[in-house]
């Protein structure tokens, strides 16, 4: 609601951390590159999804987990919605600089990347625990998921295509997404989720 009454403090703040951080990402041409190919092709929503597509194949081939796959699939298309129609909803400028490093199209809050990021890591570490995952397992993919939503929030803002409020509001709407799956997951067992099935080896 903050943004969408364009609340000046807000405003402020967002162009505050902003304007220094484009001078930054001006000067520093080697790290400016290094952002565009992960924010372009590994935290890219696009990457995000397929990387959820082989997780529901994973689930249906190695644990004949159909019900959890569709409802992964399902998240993650809603997740979309959610977001396009948000940005539709607010329409918000995107920053405009006159020596850009990168380009970007549509409104830009929330930010698509922070959210899609937010929603993909939020569900497969949820299943991953859900599933038993081991100890090292599970600290490798913690590390992954907070290295990935918080990266992926400093390139958009390195890279001049989002305000920081943005990526803020993905990260919100990722987690919130997020909860209301899980809480959807399990309520038709009263809170308590189905035992994974194993298919045999």
């Amino acid at each position: 609601m903050l943004v969408a009454a364009r609340w000046h403090p807000l405003v402020a703040l967002d162009d505050a951390v902003s304007r220094p951080t484009h001078r930054w990402a001006v000067r520093e041409h080697g790290l400016t590159h290094t952002f565009r190919i992960l924010t372009d092709w590994v935290w890219d929503p696009l990457t995000m999804r397929l990387v959820c597509a082989a997780a529901a194949v994973w689930l249906v081939w190695r644990r004949a987990a159909w019900w959890t796959a569709v409802w992964l699939a399902v998240t993650v298309a809603l997740s979309t919605i959610v977001q396009q129609s948000a940005k539709a909803a607010v329409d918000r400028p995107r920053p405009t600089w006159p020596d850009p490093v990168d380009s970007a199209h549509y409104a830009a809050f929330p930010s698509g990347h922070a959210m899609t990021a937010t929603v993909v890591c939020g569900l497969l570490l949820w299943l991953l625990h859900r599933f038993g995952a081991g100890r090292a397992l599970w600290r490798t993919a913690v590390a992954v998921a907070a290295v990935s939503v918080a990266g992926v929030g400093l390139t958009r803002v390195w890279l001049g295509v989002h305000w920081p409020s943005d990526v803020l509001g993905g990260w919100l709407f990722g987690a919130l997404v997020v909860a209301v799956a899980v809480m959807a997951y399990e309520w038709p067992r009263g809170g308590r989720a189905r035992p994974p099935v194993r298919r045999p080896r």
